[in-house]
């Protein structure tokens, strides 16, 4: 649809054609197309070819980037604004999806004209230059903040799913550990026919201080040892008539008692008392094992809130002496449920490592960007190796991945705001620019290398921060 009067009208208002001669505004409305759409309406989409800029005629557009699974509104445009004009002069695909929200006019503009108009009229490249780093400044300041909150809603879902698992095995053992507590107080009461002198009750409180002594240590068997050795004590039981045989074998063998635990104890307590005996014995295996769950569920948890609370220094100085040493350990604990599929750490940390002066909460952004893409570039599978050590006046973290490594013309723009190498939707583009300008923040550089199976990048960070 060709330009009206009106278009050129509108055309006029617009700060890229200011200071253009008749002629040539009549020019750029002859070679723009009127495009019409209705509310809804997709004009352009992310990763679409950057091949046109678009003038608002009427109406209105929004402009949407897509992270992970949500849309973020980066701007709502209306009459006498341009969309569109990064993308021409990046020659890359378009970084974010353009949507009328009300019935809109435009006019396409092609890359060739616009191209033409910047090389011939100094006038139009000034205000283009202005326009297109105004725009880049306010979105990338917007989406800098909108990164942090989703990667903190990424962060916060796999750490709801690591907390879970703990906490479920605390509610279990908890409940179990009632049952057991009343299975070993009816045992302790049976055992008072069989403990009748003094020789007796102190082989019982032997037996006492060995119950707690042996839990946990079937955790050292394989499945196939600890199968093998129930089934023995389950045999051994049964051929004295000792009930419920195959229930206190596995409990046993859970406490970490074996035959030759309970032939001494049959020595000491023959006949029917040995049965009394050794369901004591089992009970309180049961009940120091589900105790020993409740411990280890709840070390677990208080690991993973000390580590979030130390990754987010909460309730602590911006500025203060860090050890990135600490930082890169919390950032593995964060990222734990990525590193589940397959992914192997190996941790070479230099002995006596110095604290650095530094904003702790952004350098673990840092270490998050980093090893997040690491993982991504694996397929969840493989080796990461993270190093820090000393090094002059600075301290070096080095963290490589066996990935597939990347092509020179990706690494040489890999800390560019808003470039990606993956899909649209997977991700802004801003995580290693914004650790980029975190590292330079405090006086030290980011740099990476790569190859085909491996990819390493080199923080280097003075032990006293200076601004950049």
């Amino acid at each position: 649809m060709s330009c009206t009067e009106a278009d050129l009208e509108q055309l006029r208002r617009v700060p890229l054609f200011a200071e253009l001669s008749e002629d040539d505004l009549s020019w750029i409305a002859d070679a723009g197309e009127a495009v019409e759409l209705s509310g809804g309406d997709l004009l352009a989409g992310e990763g679409d070819p950057g091949d046109a800029l678009f003038v608002i005629i009427s109406g209105e557009l929004e402009v949407v980037k897509r992270s992970r699974t949500t849309d973020i509104p980066i701007a709502v445009l209306g009459p006498g604004e341009i969309v569109g004009e990064m993308a021409i002069f990046e020659a890359q695909p378009r970084m974010a999806s353009v949507r009328a929200v009300l019935p809109t006019r435009v006019i396409r503009i092609g890359r060739d004209v616009i191209l033409e108009l910047v090389r011939t009229r100094p006038s139009a490249t000034l205000s283009m230059l202005r326009t297109v780093m105004g725009r880049l400044r306010g979105t990338e300041a917007m989406l800098r903040e909108r990164e942090k909150l989703a990667a903190l809603g990424t962060l916060s879902a796999g750490l709801a799913h690591e907390l879970n698992n703990p906490a479920a095995a605390v509610q279990r053992s908890a409940a179990l550990l009632q049952d057991g507590l009343d299975r070993w107080a009816a045992a302790t009461s049976a055992l008072g026919s069989v403990v009748d002198d003094h020789e007796h009750a102190a082989l019982v409180a032997e037996l006492a201080a060995e119950v707690a002594r042996h839990a946990g240590t079937q955790a050292s068997l394989d499945p196939l040892d600890a199968s093998d050795r129930a089934w023995e004590l389950e045999s051994f039981l049964s051929e004295r008539g000792v009930s419920d045989a195959g229930e206190l074998a596995s409990s046993l063998v859970t406490g970490g008692w074996d035959r030759a635990h309970l032939e001494r104890i049959e020595a000491a307590f023959p006949g029917d008392a040995f049965g009394r005996v050794v369901t004591w014995v089992a009970a309180g295996s049961t009940v120091h094992a589900l105790v020993d769950e409740v411990g280890t569920g709840a070390r677990r948890i208080s690991e993973i809130v000390k580590a979030v609370k130390e990754y987010s220094f909460m309730d602590q100085a911006p500025v203060q002496p860090v050890d990135v040493r600490t930082g890169l350990d919390n950032t593995l604990v964060i990222l734990r449920p990525k590193l589940k599929g397959g992914v192997s750490i190996v941790r070479d940390y230099e002995n006596d490592l110095p604290e650095i002066e530094a904003f702790g909460s952004e350098l673990n952004q840092v270490w998050t960007n980093i090893l997040d893409n690491a993982i991504d570039a694996m397929g969840g599978q493989g080796e990461i190796r993270i190093r820090a050590f000393a090094r002059d006046a600075d301290v070096v973290v080095e963290i490589c991945d066996d990935g597939p490594g990347m092509p020179p013309e990706i690494r040489e723009r890999i800390f560019e705001p808003f470039y990606t190498t993956k899909p649209p939707g997977s991700g802004t583009g801003l995580g290693l620019h914004i650790s980029h300008n975190v590292v330079a923040r405090h006086g030290g550089r980011i740099t990476v290398r790569s190859r085909p199976g491996e990819t390493c990048f080199e923080v280097v960070l003075p032990r006293e921060r200076h601004s950049a």
